[in-house]
């Protein structure tokens, strides 16, 4: 059965492609047996309108030969030989930021550094092989929430002069800058890292300093490219760059292939409600392939961060980084009160717009159900990472949906049991929300985690990506679980639904049932795609 969710109605393109996928095998993620026998699948103008045996270009069984993309020359409809291959619906990533996820390939690596001290030595040897200059420097990876010293700006001038230099941590919520970077940017310098409501209107910025834009126009192509070699046909992109008038322009430019969801923030809503923008709404401009998506509101920080809100401080004390009575040592941040929150998801839900809430610490968590519940708005709850028990069953019978990112369990492991002491059992609850009736939808929250959705798949299924055992197993999913959360509400290919398609040489649930989760896991990131389509292109094999 084809599924869609009510808010995502208005989300498939208007345009598409014409497409007779031949000779294939449709895998169903409802836990029946994969069928031996192969199908036809006909795509017209992007949406399925026949799935059977045999099928001629009007979608009528025939006794007709298998085809090859060659096949029906000067006719618009392609035909494309699957040989046998199995079919999963379009795999989505519902939460990207998709312009810092282009320009991390072209920042300095700074994943693994234990202390400042290693950071600074990896940016004083990268800096080395540049030679002089005054062009900017990014870094990104850094995470220093286990560090036994806070960075400063002094350290890191010592290392690199007059160059600036901007440091992005690997969750994105803080930045560290020299003396220079605070300079060329124009914001008053502060002694030590920037945090969220400082940090994110710089990180945003990122991409329009001085040839950060010519590098982002190529890594579009080169990352889209890349996501459909992974199987992935769109994504809810909730990058800080008014994306409802970026994203018609990539389009127009030639980047068309993907697509797109494109969420706001709240700076952005007047113009959003000005433009009478509603959920789903096709972009102008966008070729029917960028729509418009929720609103985003971050409601708290992170674990990483140490600023993710939570019902209980912090267990570990020792590191305090004298940020106040919020921070360290605290409770986290409530960056966004409880009362604003409500009258934003109000006003999101007046005007048709669903609602995407940033919310880590179950502090968070708790008070966007809250909100949620007073406004009878629509949307997610965006990472839910940890959650009181009883909150979860008010988010199924509210209809809130938790769109998690489940790779950031395999780095986050580690400090969760440091920082969330006693409270590791409520941490990425997967199981206790599907089992109460929560839709889950996978994202990576790229750059955060690799925009990979076998990745996401694999980590839900096994809660380990080392020798050790999985992190709290019964939380963990099945493969067909896994797979479901990452369609977007698509569980089979059949007539009506849109012609977005993944083909893979191998059936992903094949033994799910009977072999342990470590194989599980591993080869669901060893999975190879052989063919992407979207909205009938094969933009993939």
């Amino acid at each position: 059965m084809t599924e869609r969710r009510p808010d995502d109605t208005a989300a498939a393109p208007a345009v598409g492609a014409d497409l007779l996928l031949r000779r294939v095998r449709l895998v169903p993620l409802d836990g029946m047996p994969t069928p031996s026998v192969e199908t036809d699948v006909l795509i017209r103008t992007g949406r399925i309108t026949a799935v059977g045996p045999g099928l001629d270009r009007s979608g009528h069984g025939s006794r007709g030969g298998p085809g090859g993309r060659s096949d029906l020359r000067g006719s618009d409809l392609e035909v494309y030989d699957g040989a046998g291959r199995f079919v999963i619906p379009g795999l989505w990533d519902h939460h990207v930021h998709l312009v810092q996820w282009a320009l991390t390939a072209s920042r300095l690596d700074l994943s693994g550094t234990s202390s400042a001290s290693a950071v600074l030595d990896r940016v004083a040897g990268h800096l080395r092989t540049l030679g002089p200059g005054s062009e900017l420097v990014q870094g990104y990876g850094y995470r220093s929430a286990a560090w036994p010293e806070r960075p400063s700006v002094a350290q890191l001038d010592t290392v690199t002069g007059r160059r600036p230099v901007v440091l992005v941590s690997g969750d994105a919520h803080n930045g560290w800058l020299n003396s220079a970077a605070f300079t060329l940017l124009g914001v008053p310098r502060v002694e030590g890292p920037l945090e969220e409501d400082d940090w994110f209107p710089i990180y945003g910025r990122l991409q329009d300093l001085p040839g950060a834009a010519g590098a982002a126009a190529a890594a579009y192509r080169r990352e889209v490219r890349r996501a459909h070699a992974k199987g992935i046909v769109g994504v809810t992109d909730l990058e800080f760059d008014r994306g409802h008038i970026q994203w018609p322009r990539r389009i127009a430019a030639g980047i068309d292939t993907l697509k797109v969801r494109v969420g706001a923030y709240a700076e952005e809503l007047d113009d959003i409600l000005a433009a009478r923008l509603r959920t789903g709404d096709p972009l102008p401009g966008g070729g029917g392939m960028a729509v418009m998506g929720p609103l985003k509101i971050i409601s708290d920080g992170s674990v990483n961060t140490r600023t993710a809100y939570c019902c209980h401080p912090y267990a570990d004390t020792s590191n305090d980084m004298d940020r106040g009575p919020d921070a360290r040592g605290g409770y986290g941040r409530q960056l966004t009160p409880p009362d604003v929150l409500s009258e934003l998801l109000a006003q999101a839900h007046a005007n048709g717009l669903t609602a995407a809430v940033h919310a880590i610490g179950d502090a968070a968590n708790r008070d966007a159900v809250e909100a949620f519940a007073a406004t009878g708005a629509r949307g997610t709850i965006e990472h839910a990472q940890l959650l009181r028990r009883e909150d979860i069953p008010r988010m199924a019978a509210l209809g809130v949906a938790a769109s998690v990112q489940p790779a950031h369990l395999l780095d986050d492991r580690d400090i969760t049991e440091r920082l969330w002491a006693g409270r590791c059992d409520r941490a990425y609850a997967f199981r206790w929300l599907l089992d109460a009736g929560v839709e889950l939808r996978f994202g990576s929250d790229a750059p955060v985690a690799p925009l990979d959705p076998w990745l996401a798949m694999a980590a839900a299924v096994h809660r380990s990506a080392d020798e050790r055992p999985p992190w709290h197993g019964e939380q963990a999913l099945s493969v067909a679980e896994a797979l479901r959360s990452s369609v977007d509400g698509i569980l089979a290919v059949a007539p009506g639904g849109p012609g977005d398609l993944v083909l893979l040489d191998e059936d992903p649930l094949a033994g799910a049932g009977s072999l342990p989760t470590g194989t599980l896991a591993a080869r669901l990131r060893a999975t190879p795609v052989a063919a992407t389509v979207v909205a009938g292109r094969v933009v993939h094999g």
